[in-house]
This record gives C-alpha cells, sequence and structure tokens, in this order.
C-alpha cells in the first residue's frame, strides 16, 4: 500500500502531493484531517445536495470535491455548486457556492480559516448548515456580515440558483425532495406540479370532446373514412368547439371537407 506523503515528509505540502481519498486538505501548506462524519451528517449532506444540484441553473455540482486555489491549498467543500468539471484530479479554483455541515466535534477556528480561504479565492457564497442545536444557516459573503436564515426563511444565490432553497431542504429528506421535484419540473417546461395537473385535464377535456364530436360526424354523415378522423383529431380545442357547431350542418363528408379547407 501505498503511504501518504504527508506522514512520510515534513511541510509545507502541496496540492499535487495528495491523491484522492487521502484524508486531508491543505490550509496554506498545513495539512487539515478531514474525517468520516456521522449518520446525521450524511443524510443530511445527501439532502442538501439533491436540493440543490437539481435547480434549473446548475450546470455542475457535487461532494467532496477537491478545490486548489493555489499550489499550498486544497479545500473540499461538502457540497459545491459550479466549476465541478467531469475529469480526474483537483478542480483549479473554487466553485461559486459552497455548503459546509458543522455536526458536533466540530474545529470552528478551522472551518473559520476554511471559509474565509474560499470567499478569499473567488467563491460567491458559502453556507454553514449547523447541525447541533436549532437548526439554521450561516451565510457567508466576501466583505459582508455573516446573517443566519433558519427554517421556514428560504436562501437565495443570485446568478448561480435560480429558485430560492427552504432552510429545511438542505436537512430534511421530505423537503429536499419537494425541492428537487419542484426543480425538476421545471428543467421539463412545468412551473410546479399544478402544472403537470392542469395540463393532465386539458388533454382529458380535449380527447372527451374529439370522442363526442367524433361521435356526432358518423351519425350525421353515417360513416367517418379514417383520413377524416385523423384531421378532427388533429384539431386544436377551440377548432373543436366549432366544428361541434358547424356539424350540424354537414350531410356528406364534402361538407365536413369544405370546412376544414376553410380553416
Amino acid at each position: 500500500m501505498t503511504q501518504n506523503p504527508i506522514r512520510r515528509t515534513t511541510g509545507p505540502f502541496f496540492a499535487g502531493q495528495l491523491k484522492p481519498g487521502d484524508p486531508y486538505e491543505l490550509s496554506n501548506g498545513h495539512p487539515v484531517e478531514c474525517l468520516p462524519g456521522g449518520g446525521r451528517h450524511a443524510k443530511a449532506h445527501l439532502s442538501g445536495g439533491l436540493a440543490l444540484e437539481t435547480d434549473p441553473e446548475v450546470e455542475s455540482a457535487g461532494v467532496d470535491a477537491g478545490y486548489s486555489s493555489g499550489p499550498h491549498n486544497l479545500r473540499a467543500p461538502d457540497i459545491a455548486v459550479g466549476n465541478v468539471p467531469d475529469t480526474p484530479g483537483w478542480v483549479q479554483g473554487v466553485p461559486l457556492l459552497a455548503v459546509e455541515y458543522a455536526d458536533i466535534g466540530q474545529d470552528e477556528e478551522e472551518l473559520q480559516t476554511k471559509i474565509g480561504e474560499l470567499l478569499t479565492a473567488g467563491t460567491r457564497y458559502v453556507w454553514v448548515i449547523r447541525l447541533v442545536g436549532p437548526r439554521r444557516v450561516e451565510v457567508y459573503e466576501p466583505q459582508a456580515h455573516c446573517r443566519v436564515v433558519r427554517p421556514g426563511e428560504q436562501l437565495q444565490a443570485p446568478g448561480i440558483l435560480k429558485n430560492p432553497v427552504p432552510v429545511e431542504a438542505l436537512y430534511d429528506r421530505q423537503a429536499a425532495h419537494a425541492t428537487a421535484l419542484r426543480n425538476l419540473l421545471q428543467r421539463h417546461g412545468y412551473r410546479d406540479l399544478n402544472a403537470v395537473r392542469d395540463e393532465g385535464k386539458a388533454e382529458g377535456k380535449s380527447e372527451g370532446e374529439i370522442a363526442i364530436i367524433v361521435r356526432q360526424l358518423c351519425r350525421r354523415l353515417s360513416s367517418l373514412s379514417p383520413h377524416y378522423e385523423t384531421a378532427v383529431r388533429e384539431l386544436p380545442l377551440e377548432r373543436l368547439e366549432a366544428l361541434g357547431e358547424a356539424l350540424l350542418d354537414f350531410r356528406t363528408e364534402a361538407d365536413l371537407s369544405a370546412w376544414l379547407n376553410n380553416l
């Protein structure tokens, strides 16, 4: 087994000395040990990633991606949004939005150092989700005071995310699912779930009117050829309604043909 370079050399260290999977970040060449999180951290992490990655404006996102903003720096936010290429190795630069989960045992001094390095290197927002005590999110931006956003409120990241993110979606499974559903529907051109339901109702109404008009035409004209039935089924809803009135004067398919040709 290859030994970790930090265990066999003295610093300061370079990001290139580490490989993916090594349990360290680097802060100005100094190693910062990063160990696995507990179950609460893992579940919250997954929920937040789902809610953020599905946003319609997000083109790339990832978890635990290593960012090297300089030869002696390597930082891995719990969740990164923006600047997550599909390539191996450390990512150059920093993400636009970085998310950190703070649970029991959090080293507060080290966390603040990490936040400062990310913001200095170009990250626009750092969100810290506090899992100990009352749930809340601390929002850090360059040259701005930290502000706290609480459950029942929403987070925004203009230019990075299209939609506001409910605080609960960053740690609660059900809230994350609801947020992701909204995001995915918007990616497919729907405003929300109600828009999908409205479209289904409209399609059902249209199919019902088509069936009625086809039956009326068959009775009025004694029969209806497949060609004309197809033409009728392709009519928009407003034309179907007009046809429902006009067919009362039809005697033959020629009358139907003339009416269709006048559209």
